[in-house]
This record gives C-alpha cells, sequence and structure tokens, in this order.
C-alpha cells in the first residue's frame, strides 16, 4: 500500500532529507579541501555536457514553451488546479510579485546591464559594430531571458500544480511522473528525482547567495568605502539568511509574500527613475521596436537557426542558460504551484509565460538600454562591466542624477531580492524534504535556510563557490530529460480531464484581507 498522498505536518521524508544532507555535506567538503580540483572536474563535466547534449537543451526549451501555449489555449485551460474548485489563495499582485521574485528577480539586477554590455562589448557577429551591435545586444539578452525560461518554469510548476492540488499527491517533482511510473513515484525512482531537485536548489540558491553578497559589496564600496573582502561578504550573507529564515518562519502570507510585494514596488521605483533619468526619449521611442523584433526572431531563435556565434559562444551563453534553467526549475516549479491553487489552467499558464517576460523585456530594454546609450556616447560602461561584472548597474547610476540615492536604493533592491529568493528557495527544499507537504515545519525551514547561508559563506571562504554552482547547473541534464517525460504525462492527463463549462468568476481568497473566525 503507498504511503499517504499528503505527508503529514511535522514529519520528515527521510529518503529524501537524509541522503540530500549527506550529498550537500559530501560535496561541500570536497569543495573546500579541493576548489581548484572541484572546480575542473565540474567544469569538465559542464563543458562535455552542453557540448554533447546542447541540442536536447535547444530542443527542450522550444517543446517546453509550445507545450505550455496548448496547454494554456485547449479546452482544457478553465480547468482549476484545486480539488474542491477553491477561489484563488492569493490576489494577482502578490502572485504576480512571489512567482517574479522566486524566479527571476535577482537574475535582472545582476545581468540587466552587464549582459546587453558584455554583448555588444564582444559581439558573437564580428561584423557588427556601432549601433548595430548595441541592437544585437539587447535582442540576445532578451531571447535568453525571456519566453523560453518562463516555459521551462510553467511546465514544471503546472505539473506539480495539477498532480498537487487537483489529485491530491504530494506538492513535490516526483508526483508529475505519476502518470508513467504510478505508484513507483512513492520509492526509490521519486525519492531520487527529490534528492536530485533538493541538491539543484539549494546549491544553485547558495551561489547566488555568494554571488549576490559581491555585488553589494561593490555597491557598498563605492558608497561608503567599505572593503571588498571575503569577510564583508560572509557577513552579508549572514544577515541575508537571518532576514530569510525569519521571512520563512513567519510563513508563506506573512513572510513571503509580504517581502516580495515590497520588493517589487523598491524595483519598480528604480527602473522608474532610470528611465526617467537616463536617455529617457531614446530608450522609450526603441523598446517597443526592440520587443517587436524579439517577437518576429523568436521561432528561428528557437530552433536554432539564428542564434549568433560559434559553439564556444553559444556555450558560454545560450546553452548555458538553457542548463541553468532547467537546473532552476524543480525550485521555481514548485514554489509557482504552491502559490498557484485555485487558479484556472489559462490563468497559470499565461501568467506564469507573459507577466514576467514583459517585465523583464523592459527591465533589459530600460537598463540595458540606457548602459548601451551611454556607452556610445562614451560613456566607458563597457570597460567598467568587463573588469568587474557586479557593478555594472552602479556604473550605469553614477552617471545619472542623485547617484548616492539611486545606488543606495539599488543595494536594497538586490538585498531583498536575494532574501526573497532565498526564502522561496529554502521553502521548497523544506516542502521536497517533508513528503511535498505545503506547510513543511519551522525547525526544518530554519535548517535548510541556515544550511544554505553556511554552504555559501563556507564554499565563499574556501574559494570552491564556483565549482558548485557547475555542478548545480549539471542537473539541467537529468531534469531535461524529466520535463520530457513530464510533458508526456501532464499531456495525456490534460487530454483525459473532463473539460468544465465556463464559469463565472470567483472571488480571490487572499489572506491579507482575511481573518480568523472568532
Amino acid at each position: 500500500m503507498p504511503p499517504p498522498a499528503r505527508a503529514r505536518e511535522g514529519t520528515i521524508e527521510p529518503y529524501v532529507f537524509a541522503p540530500a544532507a549527506v550529498v550537500v555535506a559530501a560535496l561541500c567538503a570536497f569543495g573546500i579541501a579541493a576548489p581548484a580540483l572541484a572546480q575542473r572536474w565540474f567544469f569538465a563535466l559542464q563543458d562535455a555536457i552542453v557540448g554533447r547534449f546542447g541540442w536536447l537543451f535547444t530542443f527542450g526549451t522550444a517543446v517546453f514553451l509550445v507545450f505550455a501555449v496548448w496547454a494554456g489555449l485547449g479546452a482544457r485551460g478553465r480547468l482549476r488546479l484545486a480539488r474542491d474548485d477553491a477561489p484563488a489563495e492569493f490576489g494577482l499582485a502578490s502572485w504576480f510579485a512571489m512567482l517574479f521574485s522566486a524566479g527571476m528577480g535577482i537574475g535582472i539586477m545582476f545581468f540587466g546591464v552587464a549582459e546587453p554590455v558584455l554583448h555588444y562589448a564582444n559581439p558573437p557577429d564580428a561584423a557588427l559594430g556601432g549601433r548595430a551591435a548595441a541592437e544585437r545586444a539587447i535582442e540576445i539578452a532578451f531571447f535568453h531571458w525571456g519566453l523560453h525560461a518562463w516555459g521551462v518554469y510553467a511546465v514544471m510548476g503546472l505539473a506539480i500544480a495539477w498532480f498537487g492540488h487537483r489529485e491530491g499527491l504530494p506538492l513535490s517533482v516526483r508526483s508529475t511522473l505519476a502518470p508513467l511510473i504510478g505508484d513507483r513515484i512513492h520509492g526509490g525512482i521519486g525519492h531520487a528525482v527529490d534528492v536530485l531537485a533538493v541538491f539543484g536548489t539549494l546549491f544553485g540558491l547558495a551561489t547566488s547567495l555568494g554571488l549576490g553578497a559581491m555585488q553589494v559589496n561593490a555597491g557598498l564600496a563605492r558608497l561608503f568605502g567599505i572593503p571588498q573582502t571575503v569577510g564583508v561578504q560572509i557577513a552579508l550573507i549572514a544577515f541575508i539568511t537571518a532576514c530569510a529564515t525569519t521571512s520563512l518562519v513567519l510563513g508563506l502570507d506573512k513572510g513571503i509574500r509580504r517581502l516580495s510585494n515590497v520588493n517589487i514596488a523598491l524595483a519598480a521605483l528604480l527602473l522608474a527613475f532610470v528611465l526617467f533619468a537616463g536617455p529617457t526619449g531614446e530608450v522609450a521611442a526603441q523598446l517597443p521596436a526592440r520587443i517587436a523584433r524579439y517577437a518576429m526572431d523568436l521561432v528561428p531563435f528557437s530552433l536554432g537557426l539564428s542564434v549568433p556565434g560559434d559553439l564556444a559562444w553559444r556555450k558560454s551563453w545560450t546553452l548555458f542558460y538553457w542548463a541553468w534553467w532547467i537546473a532552476w526549475a524543480p525550485f521555481v516549479g514548485t514554489f509557482i504551484a504552491r502559490i498557484s491553487r485555485g487558479r484556472t489552467v489559462r490563468e497559470f499558464v499565461f501568467g506564469v509565460l507573459l507577466v514576467p517576460t514583459v517585465v523583464s523585456l523592459v527591465w533589459f530594454g530600460v537598463f540595458g538600454g540606457t548602459a548601451l546609450a551611454l556607452e556610445l556616447r562614451g560613456g566607458g560602461i563597457a570597460a567598467l562591466v568587463e573588469s568587474d561584472i557586479a557593478i555594472g548597474i552602479y556604473g550605469v547610476l553614477e552617471r545619472l542624477p542623485f547617484t548616492s540615492v539611486s545606488s543606495l536604493l539599488a543595494v536594497l533592491v538586490v538585498t531583498v531580492f536575494f532574501v526573497t529568493s532565498s526564502d522561496s528557495g529554502s521553502f521548497v527544499v523544506d516542502m521536497l524534504t517533508s513528503g511535498g507537504h505545503p506547510d513543511p515545519p519551522v525547525w526544518q525551514r530554519i535548517f535548510w535556510a541556515s544550511a544554505e547561508g553556511v554552504v555559501a559563506a563556507v564554499l565563499l571562504f574556501g574559494g570552491g563557490l564556483a565549482a558548485l554552482q557547475s555542478a548545480a547547473i549539471n542537473t539541467g541534464l537529468p531534469f531535461c530529460l524529466v520535463l520530457l517525460a513530464v510533458c508526456a504525462g501532464l499531456g495525456r492527463a490534460l487530454w483525459h480531464a473532463q473539460a468544465e463549462p465556463e464559469s463565472p468568476p470567483r472571488p480571490v481568497v487572499d489572506a491579507a484581507r482575511t481573518t480568523e473566525p472568532h
């Protein structure tokens, strides 16, 4: 007899918790004891995976995007992700804020300036130069951070939400394989998939936390002269981890939701400042045309027909991103599934696909467009980014009015984005190691949030951070195969599901506006 679908609150899944903890400890020890060897081994493996299976990542990301659109447009799009026909748990604004903060927020802060500038300074097509190179650089950044990334997240998230909220299975990656392997999801295969998801999530978050500490340190150095040292960065990791742990203990509504809402508001304020303080007319005039070009080139890009650069360039950029998005799919997909109970399939798919993509395109269009406009006028942004990728955004702000205020706001936004990424990622690890329980025990939340900070700090100190980031990315290959299987199983489940008639809108249950009964 299989175990119950829902884990009991306050329990752990020992066949996931213990192996995951052992793997984390062992790889950390390796990264600390022999950082150069670990980096060489993991980077060699990453190079081999991306080189040999790059075609699979290109094929997979295209399939996932098409599948997500099919699921949203199909007759089953009106079906609700809930067994009891419950209304949506969170309002749209809070839902968008949480899914974006978890899935992409910190990345656009780090790369919003840096990536377009790097593509401009080192164009994959050597024949391009000047404004043509700038336009190509923006389009490449759009391609890497647009629909394909969110197509990957949408497929994983929809599958977990469907089988978790509608079928009563655990909210974990293993449940997505139920149509293909049945009750064996509760056995060794299911345990292995969830352990791999914990590994990829924890090390992905730990390396991001370490890199984020470097970016915050860079901002504080330029503002207050605080030295850029490992000691300062470890102190920042401790601070961010403490904030994330507090958010986790407060819970999904009182902690993560509220912090995500604040985060999006601060990011919107920073975006508006850069748009209006920079070359507003030029950036605003070019943005619609740049988005239109992205849309027109989407199909050939998806098929790999017009991806620029040679194989080495594609391995360093496009294929790296595809592997990274797929490796993070268990984390982001599980979190999005958790916050999406009560939404329809159509709301889920197009909410996840379109809103974050539009925000990402606007962000890169404004920050990257401003940086390139300044660079074309001799602003020296490219040289600054090439010297230190972490300070690109501060370099742009230093060339605009009110530098001190805007730079301080940028440091705050980066910090809060890292807190929201850390708490949501730790929440997912807690769910996976408690058998897919939607509200894992508090002690376990504290354990994994603290472990994430400790891993980041120790590896930053020992020099093994880059090696473990590479190890996390290498999980993209098995999860690409898992996601293809997910498409097959979820497609069959949707095909055989009974469509519901169109129904009037249901009220939204937003925990921020509800009170406990007396």
